[in-house]
């Protein structure tokens, strides 16, 4: 079930006064990207606080985007916007040193590093499910709107879904292999 609009409601003003409609990124804007993410999440039938967390994922930047909206020392802001668990998953995102992490993100005992302390742990099961469908949705969405970012990330995108494939739900793997390969 899509997150309600009540519970979307606070996590969209705090983008929309932060000016995230005005910042460009493929496809539109940020707001934009945002929105697709946590629709994509929705059609896959994602729980309401990874929806929301698909909505909020760039909040702190990431690795591949490095423009934040709020400082790390302002999360307590966007926790009481989306609550605690969406925030969390936020953080775990945009904290991912990529190239350090998904290498191994498919392996249970695998290494999560936090490109914001430099320290890395092993996240519980669900939240590495999380950061897997999350990732996917980012992805697929930015392929699907730029065949350039297709032609040149797709190959490498489906391999690493591929290794994550248990993470991931049927429809997000479905997508993956029908956006990725194409």
């Amino acid at each position: 079930m899509p997150a309600s609009l009540a519970e979307s409601g606070p996590a969209v003003a705090l983008l929309s006064g932060l000016g995230a409609a005005d910042i460009a990124h493929p496809g539109g804007t940020l707001l934009a990207h945002l929105t697709r993410v946590q629709r994509q999440l929705a059609a896959w039938d994602a729980r309401p606080a990874l929806q929301l967390a698909g909505l909020c994922h760039a909040f702190y930047g990431t690795d591949g985007f490095p423009s934040a909206l709020l400082p790390l020392d302002r999360r307590g802001e966007l926790a009481t916007a989306v609550g605690a668990e969406a925030e969390a998953l936020v953080y775990l995102y945009a904290s991912c040193d990529r190239r350090a992490t998904y290498p191994r993100l498919g392996d249970a005992d695998g290494p999560f590093h936090d490109r914001f302390t430099g320290l890395s742990h092993i996240p519980e099961p669900q939240a590495r499910r999380d950061f897997a469908e999350l990732s996917a949705a980012n992805e697929i969405d930015l392929a699907r709107l730029d065949p350039a970012f297709r032609a040149q990330w797709g190959p490498e995108l489906l391999s690493l879904f591929t290794r994550v494939r248990p993470l991931l739900s049927q429809p997000a793997w479905t997508d993956c292999q029908e956006v990725l390969a194409g």
